[in-house]
């Protein structure tokens, strides 16, 4: 029997989406182990929700490198050590560059709040309301060399609530847990079908 592909997740913050996604392999809704947290913040509050799923998790401050290849080096290290398949992004803040992308060819995807290639980038929510939509959403897409910029795997939209950024922040944060996971389950199935 063939193992279960082995997932990589990169956070920055809070770290919802990772406990999404770590909550689906625990349940089998996800046929895959999510196996590393791998994050540039220390002190991000991801670390905690990691450690209540016993998934192993790294922390790695880009600062301490001479450049992003030293520190994406690093990091590919790691992940080479945890046989890890795929990667991740949930709200992790940093631009993948070359050699993770190499490592890695189509095998790195992200969550984006808009419906790319609308307001890519920081605060895609603030974009969304200063530019007056009614209808933003969600992406989650393959990761490129660009921001935001790789292809869409699923898309969906979410109304704006005029002039209340929480209550579309909520909405698109509930929509973003299920989609990742929707998202996951397709490339998954894809790749198992083409290997």
């Amino acid at each position: 029997m063939s193992r279960k592909p082995r997932i990589a997740v990169f956070a920055s913050g809070s770290g919802s989406n990772f406990e999404a996604i770590a909550q689906a392999a625990a349940d089998g809704e996800l046929e895959a182990e999510v196996v590393l947290l791998v994050t540039d913040k220390p002190l991000a509050k991801v670390m905690e929700r990691a450690e209540r799923f016993r998934i192993p998790s790294v922390a790695f401050n880009p600062k301490a490198y001479k450049d992003k290849a030293d520190y994406e080096r690093t990091v590919l290290g790691r992940l080479r050590e945890e046989g890890v398949d795929w990667v991740a992004l949930a709200g992790y803040m940093r631009l993948i560059g070359p050699t993770l992308l190499d490592a890695y060819p189509n095998r790195i995807i992200n969550i984006h709040p808009s419906l790319l290639p609308a307001f890519p980038g920081k605060d895609a929510i603030g974009q969304a309301m200063d530019a007056g939509v009614e209808v933003t959403g969600v992406t989650v897409h393959y990761v490129d060399e660009g921001m935001d910029t790789g292809p869409a795997i699923l898309q969906r939209e979410v109304p704006v609530v005029p002039g209340d950024r929480e209550k579309t922040e909520a909405a698109i944060h509930a929509v973003e847990h299920d989609l990742y996971r929707e998202a996951l389950r397709k490339v998954l199935a894809e790749s198992a079908v083409t290997e």
